[in-house]
């Protein structure tokens, strides 16, 4: 439930103020939590227009909308109006808040025509931009650039397996399994509760990942040096833990808590990787928004679809990055396992001595290819040589009947 909500001091709402705003995302918090947090917050903009412009509540002004004493339609040209001109706002952002006000509007039964929406109610236009894929240069450069361990783990993640922000962040110790000896790659489980399909899935594991992981998870983990004052006797005492290791934790939070959430983490790492991109020179805006970077967590999700999809495995890096339709989520494990061991490389960014392997193996299968090669020559010129030899005696055989021919007359 969203009861519990906080409002600020500049709304000054009280709760009875909000009763059908509260009902409205309580009802949405039934299917999602998440979105129905969104879906509140971008409605108090909403009741601060009504309080705004018509010195009313949210409530009073569906009820004044029930009653057709106002007009829908114009209450949301207006409420466009005002939010242009009293927020910078993004058009994205700013036709959501209109959006999710007409969906509010006709959960509190107020009609609402799609095709006199259309036509009525009129918001900027989104600019859709091309946004190419971060190539592997330039995350190697982030990687060597992160100063902190758990950022490096992190984006790493994002790097080699796709995920989105929130799926990374919401992985538990649990949910690792690393590699067993039979060669099959490591894994790390998905729960439904934070994928987009809300299915629950899996990704598979790099061995630079699943090295990169142990390391950090062994650094969350290491014994330290602990100070805190006595309560009883008021000292300051200093000695060393070592944190309990629990399955339920997160692996990229950084306190033992009993329900740490990862949607809370993720603007801690946000910002943190947002500094590492300034201090490396790589923090540039996107033409024409000054907050949002060219460069975010969600350009390794498409540097992954990108470097699959261009190894001719398109419909797998559907299923790899977790979008629902792809044939590929009825296949075997081994299958999906295999055609991953094929495209690992490409997605191992610091493991040198991995690549070089990889190198190697590919100039092995060439110097056999060209050996190959060089075998069906030979044997395309010994058949060429035996038919020129068949095609001679043929010759001679025919000129000998010619002959005959000749003598029988």
């Amino acid at each position: 439930m969203v009861t519990n909500f906080q409002i600020s001091e500049q709304d000054k709402f009280s709760t009875s103020d909000l009763e059908s705003l509260i009902k409205f995302t309580n009802s949405v918090s039934v299917g999602n939590q998440n979105t129905a947090k969104t879906y509140y917050s971008r409605l108090l903009f909403f009741a601060r227009f009504a309080k705004t412009k018509y010195g009313i509540i949210l409530d009073k002004m569906v009820q004044k909308l029930r009653d057709n004493e106002y007009n829908p339609y114009n209450i949301l040209n207006e409420y466009c109006v005002f939010l242009k001109n009293n927020y910078n706002l993004s058009n994205t952002t700013l036709r959501d808040k209109i959006i999710t006000a007409k969906t509010f509007l006709e959960f509190n039964d107020i009609e609402l025509n799609p095709k006199k929406f259309k036509l009525k109610v009129r918001f900027p236009k989104i600019v859709f931009r091309h946004k190419e894929a971060i190539d592997k240069e330039d995350i190697i450069k982030i990687l060597n650039g992160c100063s902190d361990l758990r950022l490096k783990t992190y984006v790493m993640l994002l790097s080699s397996t796709g995920l989105r922000a929130t799926e990374a962040l919401s992985i538990r110790i649990k949910d690792l399994n690393f590699g067993s000896n039979d060669g099959r790659p490591s894994k790390a489980i998905i729960r439904g509760e934070y994928t987009k399909t809300k299915v629950d899935r899996y990704v598979f594991l790099t061995r630079e990942m699943e090295h990169q992981m142990k390391i950090w998870l062994e650094y969350k983990y290491r014994k330290r040096r602990i100070c805190h004052i006595d309560k009883e006797t008021g000292k300051n005492i200093c000695e060393y833990r070592t944190p309990e290791k629990k399955s339920n934790d997160l692996i990229f939070s950084m306190y033992q808590i009993e329900k740490p959430r990862p949607e809370l983490l993720y603007f801690n790492v946000a910002h943190i990787f947002s500094n590492t991109l300034d201090r490396i020179g790589m923090g540039d805006k996107e033409d024409g928004n000054l907050l949002r970077r060219k460069i975010t967590l969600h350009s390794f999700r498409r540097f992954v679809k990108t470097t699959i999809s261009d190894l001719g495995y398109s419909d797998y890096s559907e299923w790899f990055i977790g979008h629902a339709g792809s044939t590929y989520w009825r296949k075997k494990d081994n299958e999906k396992a295999e055609i991953f061991q094929k495209i690992e490389p490409y997605l191992t960014f610091l493991n040198i001595q991995q690549l070089k392997r990889h190198g190697a193996d590919l100039e092995t299968k060439i110097e056999e290819l060209k050996d190959i090669n060089q075998a069906l020559r030979e044997k395309d010129k010994m058949k060429e040589d035996v038919i020129a030899n068949l095609s001679d005696k043929l010759i001679m055989l025919s000129e000998r009947l010619d002959t005959l021919e000749k003598l029988n007359r």
